[in-house]
């Protein structure tokens, strides 16, 4: 298989193309508590499950920038990243 950059970009290390791959560990943990926050809209357990989201989603990011199969998994990485620190300082 020759190494481009777009085999570099979308590839694993198998040769198959990755683009999405089932939710790992800290992303179902964003999911649920994102969408608990949503039902359970006030008090000290709705600020709970903020910092359980954001630090889940944060903790996800940071293991697709520096682990992620291809360049477009470390790229979504960084990207939301940025997009966490973004939100926060607004």
């Amino acid at each position: 298989m020759e190494n481009t950059l777009i085999d570099k970009t979308f590839r694993d290390s198998n040769g198959n193309i990755v683009i999405a791959q089932m939710p790992n560990p800290p992303l179902i943990v964003w999911i649920v508590t994102s969408l608990l926050s949503l039902i359970i809209t006030n008090g000290t357990i709705n600020t709970v499950l903020d910092v359980v989201a954001d630090g889940s989603l944060f903790t996800w990011a940071w293991l697709e920038l520096f682990e992620g199969v291809n360049y477009f998994r470390r790229a979504l990485g960084i990207a939301v990243l940025i997009g966490i620190i973004l939100l926060k300082i607004q």
